[in-house]
């Protein structure tokens, strides 16, 4: 991250003894000021990917909202290109607070569906992001029933005791949780009944032709066994093929995320 507020001496003192970090160190800086002035000029919106049921005609069980920033042209900067960059600073903290707020205004315009956002640890602790999140749940029937968190398995652990408690506080609200990256981070089977998850989300790891892999599908099946038995959803991620939506049918799964049902589309 420092190489990305380095100033113009420091960078033409890097030049001169690293061309290579010179390069990434100006691409970073570039990338931060186009993150922020997109935050500056309130360029943000989501995209809606939907999670369909696991039924022989999928429907829409609910959607996940993704935060996408927009340069001055109206193109999407990509996010791959700047959460990394992002994610322990101030603009991380302002782009959890942007996407929690435009997930709040879309479930008030939109009473008919269910939306999942993701949760970082960082955002519990965060007066402005608690602030936005209350006032979006006050005196609005049902809007919390409608609302979905999904933790990763690394921020959950971090620090679980924060998020168990987070978690006990929203579930009266009516709020669901989701663990994401299910099976590929740190959660081991033994806190799980310490949480109060509703949902899984299966890592994609698992998913990619899994009806050519015995071992993923051993291990898909033992995740979605583990799931169950703990009275959790369990949800396939990353299905881009029919093949993998079928076998995962017959592996018990309950819903299914991937490009085979679309890409994430501003429009609902």
């Amino acid at each position: 991250m420092e190489n990305a507020t380095l100033t113009r001496t420091e960078f033409d003192e890097k030049a001169l003894l690293d061309p290579l970090q010179y390069a990434m160190a100006s691409r970073d800086a570039d990338v931060m000021n186009l993150v922020g002035d997109a935050l500056d000029a309130q360029r943000a919106r989501l995209a809606f990917h939907p999670i369909v049921t696991a039924d022989a005609e999928p429907r829409t069980a609910f959607y996940e909202g993704l935060v996408r920033l927009m340069d001055d042209a109206g193109r999407i900067i990509p996010a791959a290109h700047f959460m990394p960059l992002v994610e322990e600073t101030g603009f991380g903290r302002q782009i959890d607070c942007i996407t929690l707020a435009l997930a709040l205004n879309t479930l008030k315009q939109n009473p008919q569906i269910r939306l999942s956002v993701n949760l970082s640890a960082r955002s519990i602790g965060d007066g402005e992001w608690r602030r936005i999140l209350d006032d979006g749940l006050r005196d609005r029937d049902s809007l919390g029933d409608r609302l979905i968190f999904e933790i990763s398995e690394t921020s959950a652990m971090m620090l679980h005791e924060n998020v168990i408690r987070f978690m006990a506080e929203m579930q009266p609200k009516g709020v669901a949780f989701a663990l994401d990256g299910f099976g590929a981070g740190m959660t081991a089977f033994r806190y799980l009944k310490d949480f109060f998850f509703d949902l899984v989300k299966i890592d994609k790891s698992f998913i990619k032709g899994i009806q050519n892999d015995p071992d993923n599908q051993v291990l898909a099946e033992a995740l979605i066994t583990v799931a169950h038995q703990f009275e959790m959803f369990a949800i396939a991620d990353g299905v881009e093929s029919e093949d993998e939506a079928a076998f995962l049918r017959r592996l018990g799964v309950d819903c299914l995320q991937g490009y085979h049902y679309g890409v994430p589309k501003f429009t609902l």
